[in-house]
C-alpha cells in the first residue's frame, strides 16, 4: 500500500480517485454492485465526519465516523479474502475511535447520573469525572496522531480501490439481481446460533457478543435495503428497527457493566473517601441498569425473530 501522505486539507472522495457522485445500486443490480455501493457510501461518510472527529467540537462526529468504520467492515466481510487486509486496518482505526467514544459515553452518563446527587457530593463527583476527562484527552491525542499517519492515508486509498475495482463475492449467490433474503439469512443464523448456546444466566461477555451478532444482522439489513424491491422495503425496515432496539438494549447492558467495573476500581484505588463514596453510589446504579437490560433483551430478541422470518420467508 502507498504511504504517500494526502494533502493536509480536508480529503474528498475525488482525492481518492472516486467520482464526484456516489455509486448507487438498485433492485436490478448484482450483489457485487450492491457491496461496492455500500463501501462507497460508508467511505464517503467516514470522510465527511473526519474533520469534526479531529476537532472534537461535537462528539457525535466521532460516533458517526466509528459507525461508518463498522459498516465498512461489515460490507468488506462479504468480499472474503479480497477485503481482509482493509478490514484488518479498519479494525485498527476502529480501536482508536472506540477508545475515545467509550470515554465520551461514560463521561456523559456519569454527568447525568451525579446531577441528581446531593450538593455535598458534587465536588467529589466533579473530581471523579475530571479523572476520566483527562484519560479521554490522552486517547484523543492518540487518535489524532492516527488520523495524521501514513497508515491512515494508505487505508483510505485501499478502501477506495475496492470501490473502483470489479470484485467477485465469495458467497455462493446466483448471478443476477440481489436476493434480499440471502443477504440477511447468514447473519441471522449466526445470531440464532449464538442465542441457542447461551446458558440460563448468560455471562456479561456473552451478552456483549450477542450484541455484536445483532449489529452485524442490522448492517446486513441496511446493505440489503438499497436493493430491496418496493414490496420488500417495509419488511427490511422492520428488521433494521428490531435489530437496532436489540443493539440499544444490549448496548445499555454493556455500558452499565463497564461503568460499574470502572467505578469498582475507583472505590478500591481512591485516595479520597468522598470520591470512593460517590463511585460506590454510581456503581450501585449501574448494576440496577444492568439488571433492567437483562430483563428486557429476550422480548426484543423476539421482535428480531419475527422481523427476520418476514424477510427470510
Amino acid at each position: 500500500m502507498s504511504t504517500t501522505a494526502l494533502p493536509s486539507r480536508v480529503v474528498s472522495p475525488v482525492d481518492l480517485g472516486l467520482p464526484e457522485e456516489p455509486l448507487t445500486a438498485g433492485p436490478a443490480d448484482t450483489p457485487e454492485t450492491l457491496v461496492r455501493a455500500r463501501i462507497d457510501a460508508q467511505l464517503r461518510a467516514l470522510l465527511a465526519y473526519e474533520p469534526g472527529t479531529r476537532s472534537g467540537a461535537d462528539p457525535e462526529d466521532l460516533h458517526q465516523m466509528r459507525v461508518a468504520v463498522r459498516r465498512l467492515r461489515s460490507a468488506l466481510k462479504l468480499l472474503g479474502p479480497a477485503g481482509d487486509d482493509v478490514r484488518a486496518e479498519l479494525k485498527w482505526l476502529g480501536a482508536g475511535l472506540g477508545e475515545v467514544r467509550d470515554d465520551d459515553v461514560l463521561i456523559g452518563h456519569l454527568r447525568a447520573t451525579v446531577a441528581s446527587f446531593d450538593e455535598v457530593d458534587q465536588p467529589a463527583a466533579a473530581r471523579l469525572i475530571r479523572s476520566f476527562v483527562a484519560e479521554r484527552a490522552k486517547a484523543k491525542r492518540r487518535l489524532n496522531r492516527c488520523l495524521s499517519s501514513a497508515r491512515y492515508t494508505a487505508l483510505l486509498r485501499s478502501t477506495a480501490r475496492l470501490v473502483l475495482t470489479e470484485v467477485q463475492l465469495t458467497a455462493d449467490s446466483a448471478p443476477g439481481p440481489v436476493d434480499i433474503a440471502a443477504v440477511v439469512r447468514k447473519p441471522y443464523r449466526k445470531l440464532t446460533k449464538a442465542v441457542a448456546a447461551l446458558p440460563a444466566e448468560p455471562p456479561d461477555d456473552e451478552l456483549h457478543e450477542l450484541r455484536i451478532y445483532g449489529k452485524r444482522l442490522r448492517y446486513a439489513a441496511e446493505t440489503a435495503k438499497s436493493a430491496a424491491r418496493k414490496k420488500e422495503v417495509a419488511q427490511v425496515r422492520g428488521l433494521i428497527k428490531a435489530t437496532k432496539r436489540l443493539q440499544d438494549v444490549l448496548g445499555d447492558h454493556q455500558d452499565a457493566v463497564v461503568a460499574a467495573a470502572r467505578m469498582r476500581n475507583l472505590v478500591e484505588a481512591a485516595d479520597e473517601p468522598a470520591v470512593g463514596f460517590v463511585a460506590g453510589r454510581i456503581a450501585e446504579r449501574e448494576l440496577t441498569r444492568r439488571a433492567a437490560s437483562r430483563e428486557a433483551w429476550p422480548a426484543v430478541l423476539s421482535e428480531v425473530d419475527a422481523a427476520a422470518s418476514t424477510v427470510c420467508g
